[in-house]
């Protein structure tokens, strides 16, 4: 068993975080460090203007503005749910709260226009909605009904309603919204950063260790002397559980200061994305590339959930609803896993063995997604079904691939989500459509036929005859979907 080195070319592993409040800086050791984001600015720092409601990363109360260096060398904020982040994953971070967005007391612009325009009755959504379109003025993003309507879809509030939040932001001229650069000139912060980048950590919190790597190399060494530590990327899903005593006592191995893990690159028609690449990251490069991965991705969680949550940590889940599983599956994805004995693909077709059970060895963490990009005699359509547009777990997802020459389907593949106890592919549906014309009367059998394939259950968010019916209406829906392709 290699010898467990968190520390490269012999450096001592640091001990602590770093991390800026508000222009303040503050470094933390010990049990401190394993705290949540929001309690630790609650209740050790005071800062109370960050609210904790649903402690889930659902309603935005608790958003507040997390700032890294990037490849320009200055800082890019990004509204997240502190609730559900750590003081591990945010080492070298620049932390802003509603409290720090404004350093002489006044009310910042977008705060005066909630108060102008009524958006405030019992004010624990306040600051979070606050700080959330702060940083759609940081990102550049317009203040219009449209992309406020977007922005602010992980932001609730249950007494005064939207209309009056939305004329608050309306209102808001972005240009006399002072940029936190502005506020906190960069370069000290950055410098101090740009000094501990290399670094890795080890901290011992709440009775045990918690690893962040700066490489890949030092992660591969620590899983395999820690198989057992829970791994930790985005943390959206830990940070729940966490919240509800639901996490074992485990080591945790947190990758998030890996950077190469976040790259995104397409090269020969194959879009390749790093394991840590970020939804919202992940949603720009598809923008133009897969148009339909696209619009669904932006239904995956609220623009705070997607700041933080990854790719990988979606996979790896293993979960039968896992939003991203299906259109990976039906473009014939494939996983590259990198472990002690070296790295390996596994086509996404055999990555899930059983329910939240997966290909990957015990000393083995995904490294990245490879996924041939659609082609122009192809068709890709993907469906989320869920109780809420916005803001919510899926009860069904869909995605359908298909190879087109003329009116007839060469090839096809459709998968399934929440069916059974994997996302699944439909073959016999497929087998049913492959040399048939493009036609409503191909749908209509392949749809029953996927109909009678699956076994989905029955739980909460739908009854297992309401999933049958919805598989049997997707498949003859994304019919209508090309229908141009009939004419």
């Amino acid at each position: 068993m290699p010898e467990l080195q968190p520390a490269r070319h012999g450096l001592a592993a640091r001990d602590h975080v770093l991390i800026y409040l508000n222009g303040k800086r503050y470094v933390v050791r010990g049990d401190e460090a394993s705290m949540s984001l929001a309690q630790w600015l609650r209740e050790v720092r005071g800062k109370v203007g960050t609210k904790i409601v649903c402690n889930e990363g659902d309603c935005g109360a608790c958003s507040v503005l997390v700032g890294k260096p990037n490849i320009e060398g200055s800082i890019r904020y990004r509204a997240i749910d502190s609730c559900i982040a750590f003081l591990f994953q945010l080492d070298r971070s620049h932390v802003v709260t509603v409290e720090g967005l404004s350093v002489d007391r006044t009310l910042s612009p977008i705060q005066d226009a909630m108060v102008k325009c009524h958006g405030s009755q019992c004010g624990f959504c306040t600051p979070g909605f606050v700080t959330t379109m702060h940083g759609m003025v940081e990102a550049s993003q317009p203040l219009d009904d449209e992309s406020l309507r977007y922005g602010l879809s992980g932001n609730l509030c249950r007494c005064t309603g939207y209309v009056q939040i939305l004329n608050a932001g309306k209102s808001v001229d972005a240009a006399s919204v002072a940029r936190l650069a502005e506020i906190y000139p960069d370069a000290r912060i950055v410098n101090d950063f740009v000094a501990m980048q290399n670094d890795s950590l080890a901290i011992n919190a709440n009775g045990r260790t918690v690893f962040v790597p700066a490489t890949i190399e030092e992660a591969i060494t620590i899983r395999a002397v820690k198989p057992t530590a829970t791994i930790v990327s985005g943390a959206t899903d830990y940070g729940v559980l966490h919240n509800h005593g639901r996490c074992e006592t485990n080591d945790l191995l947190c990758l998030s200061n890996i950077r190469h893990l976040r790259d995104i690159a397409v090269h020969d028609g194959v879009l390749s994305i790093g394991a840590l690449a970020t939804w919202i990251d992940i949603e720009a490069k598809v923008k133009t590339l897969l148009p339909a991965y696209h619009e669904i991705l932006t239904h995956f969680g609220s623009p705070q959930i997607r700041e933080m949550g990854t790719i990988g940590g979606n996979i790896a889940s293993g979960s039968p609803i896992a939003d991203s599983v299906p259109v990976h599956l039906v473009l014939d994805s494939e996983i590259e896993l990198i472990g002690a004995s070296g790295s390996r693909t596994v086509p996404m077709r055999d990555f899930y063995l059983g329910y939240r059970n997966t290909a990957m060895r015990p000393d083995e963490l995904i490294a990245a997604i490879h996924t041939p990009l659609v082609k122009s005699d192809e068709r890709l359509t993907l469906y989320k079904i869920s109780k809420r547009l916005d803001m919510d777990i899926s009860t069904l997802t869909f995605a359908i691939w298909a190879k087109i020459d003329g009116d007839n389907i060469i090839d096809a593949r459709l998968a399934l989500g929440g069916v059974g106890p994997t996302v699944m592919r439909i073959t016999k549906a497929e087998q049913a459509m492959i040399g048939k014309s493009w036609s409503e009367a191909t749908f209509q059998i392949a749809s029953k036929i996927a109909r009678e394939e699956v076994s989905p259950w029955t739980d909460v968010r739908g009854s297992a005859n309401y999933r049958s019916l919805m598989t049997e209406k997707l498949v003859l829906k994304s019919f209508y979907e090309h229908a141009e392709l009939a004419e």
